[in-house]
């Protein structure tokens, strides 16, 4: 097996990209309330807190600061993909090792992850994120994606509801979870 380094800073800021196993069948978004209650459930016990997320038909990306002395990220994808996964309904594909290791064929094993080094490298992914839907070509402007952070930092003022050649306030999506 192929041992992957990963990058453990306690309390550090990171990076991930998290994608499922079959993109096209965009469950993330079909269950977007599961995914929100897999992340409650698992900041209640584990705390880290959301700086910024998407949740893309196939995919995720998301920013999260670890509290002071806690490296362990792993964990907490881990309990999100298996709570998630025990709220959607069986009848996904799946792999004969997966089926062999009784495992849900919704999420991909893996994950990208990259620990943030200062704050223009925070910021350069907090815009990717945040213009992620419309390079997929999701929607034509950012605030129409309600599945983003990106309305959290308007409310707050962090960001001008005309970020990226937009205009018009949208409601909230997944940026209630930060």
């Amino acid at each position: 097996m192929t041992n992957y380094r990963r990058n453990h800073i306690a309390g550090g800021t990171y990076f991930f990209t998290v994608n499922l196993a079959d993109r096209p069948r965009g469950l993330r978004v079909e269950y977007i309330e599961s995914l929100r209650h897999a992340h409650r459930a698992v900041q209640a016990r584990h705390p880290f807190f959301i700086e910024a997320m998407v949740v893309l038909p196939g995919h995720l990306h998301a920013i999260w600061t670890l509290p002071v002395g806690d490296a362990d990220y792993a964990l907490r994808w881990r309990l999100i993909k298996t709570t998630f996964s025990r709220s959607v309904p069986v009848g996904e594909r799946r792999s004969l090792s997966r089926q062999e290791k009784g495992e849900r064929g919704i999420w991909q094993r893996r994950y990208w992850e990259h620990t943030i080094r200062d704050e223009l490298d925070y910021q350069r992914h907090v815009d990717y994120i945040h213009f992620n839907p419309v390079k997929h070509g999701l929607v034509a402007a950012v605030r129409d994606w309600p599945y983003s952070s990106f309305h959290r930092f308007v409310k707050q003022g962090v960001l001008p509801d005309d970020w990226a050649g937009i205009a018009d306030s949208a409601e909230d999506g997944f940026g209630e979870m930060g």
